[in-house]
């Protein structure tokens, strides 16, 4: 989960935030270099004295500062393109959670067991107690197998809202009348925070997610 003054991303507990991690960090290196080379000669321009009357057009340059930023796009998009197919890409899941979204709280149907259902309701300050995560606890949790395949089937009943747990790289809009898939494998375990993403009214801030 998140912590005080955590400015990057969280830990990953999913093969796939792993991934998006790495790419995270590629891209960031790549942008640090385009920003330094960039400042370097920007410093260059402001503080050298050299001209060049005769200088009316420059072929090469022009070519160069053509063709290197389309190579490093290239770099960027790739990994990028990999890892969106590898998102949506659909494994035969062990066990399958529907995922219904109101205002303003979530609930859950095991859909592989009969008549297993329940609704996930934030626990209100007043009524937490002294080991729980305010604003983030929640009176059901949701329980899921470690190392095995999972498929969420996402929907909402009444507007938009969207089910999202960072430490699983996992984000879902939840649209009425759609069912939107995603999947995932949780790979270490422990309890994982999320929350609501998308904004959905008065208490879309008190709609969290705790997995188990």
């Amino acid at each position: 989960m998140a912590t005080w003054a955590n400015l990057g991303l969280q830990d990953s507990s999913s093969p796939l935030m792993e991934q998006l991690n790495f790419f995270h960090d590629h891209t960031l290196l790549i942008l640090t270099m385009i920003t330094i080379l960039v400042g370097y000669i920007m410093g260059m321009l402001m503080f050298n004295k050299f001209t060049n009357r005769y200088l009316l057009h420059g072929q090469t340059i022009e070519i160069i500062w053509t063709v290197l930023p389309a190579i490093i796009l290239m770099f960027i998009a790739f990994p990028s393109l990999r890892l969106l197919y590898l998102m949506d890409e659909i494994n035969t899941p062990s066990i399958t959670l529907k995922s219904i979204g109101h205002q303003w709280y979530w609930s859950y149907e095991y859909s592989d067991f009969l008549n297993l259902e329940f609704d996930s309701y934030m626990i209100p300050t007043n009524e937490l107690e002294m080991n729980g995560f305010r604003l983030l606890d929640v009176d059901n949790r949701i329980v899921l197998p470690m190392n095995n395949q999972i498929r969420i089937l996402v929907t909402a009943t009444d507007v938009l809202h969207s089910w999202t747990v960072p430490s699983l790289g996992v984000k879902v809009d939840a649209t009425p009348g759609r069912l939107n898939q995603i999947n995932f494998l949780i790979n270490r375990p422990g309890f994982f925070f999320g929350q609501c993403s998308e904004i959905c009214g008065a208490n879309h801030s008190f709609m969290p997610i705790v997995i188990e």
